[in-house]
């Protein structure tokens, strides 16, 4: 698994522990969901600024968020990868998307919810892991799936809610 981490921002260090943070919870959600298929992926640190700037001009909503989740495969209804939509790198890994992640907001969000930042950008790498991989939270059904997943991948990472 290629795993490219950027980092867009200047109000967080971003150090060693947290790209391994990154890459732990990335391959964690992948094994959770038995995707053996090897991918890459690209994960882009930005601050709240960006990120709004982000949202505005992919989902046309004119404000910061924590995460944002670019899939660059399609699903069928049954969850299965459609191949026309596959894309893969030099390396024969299929190309899974982008995530880009507001530290900014990870650390407001760490101490409205009273848990560490590393609890917050695990749960955002997990949570944009799982919409890469065609889930989401558009139904009350999609969503209890999604967090359920979400929930178990984080214990399996001893991320609790401290």
């Amino acid at each position: 698994m290629k795993i490219a981490i950027r980092n867009n921002q200047k109000k967080f260090k971003v150090d060693k522990s947290l790209r391994d943070l990154v890459r732990s919870a990335a391959k964690e959600t992948l094994l959770y969901m038995d995707f053996s298929t090897k991918v890459e992926i690209s994960v882009m640190f930005t601050d709240n600024d960006e990120i709004k700037e982000l949202n505005r001009l992919h989902r046309d909503i004119d404000r910061a968020t924590d995460v944002l989740s670019f899939p660059l495969i399609e699903y069928d209804e049954e969850g299965n990868v459609l191949s026309e939509f596959m894309d893969f790198n030099q390396n024969g890994e299929m190309v899974l998307g982008d995530i880009v992640i507001s530290l900014e907001r990870a650390a407001e969000q760490a101490e409205e919810y009273g848990h560490s930042f590393s609890r917050e950008v695990g749960f955002l790498t997990v949570h944009s892991m799982l919409h890469l991989l065609g889930y989401d939270h558009m139904t009350p059904e999609d969503e209890e799936e999604m967090f359920g997943y979400q929930e178990d991948i984080l214990k399996e990472m001893n991320l609790s809610r401290d």
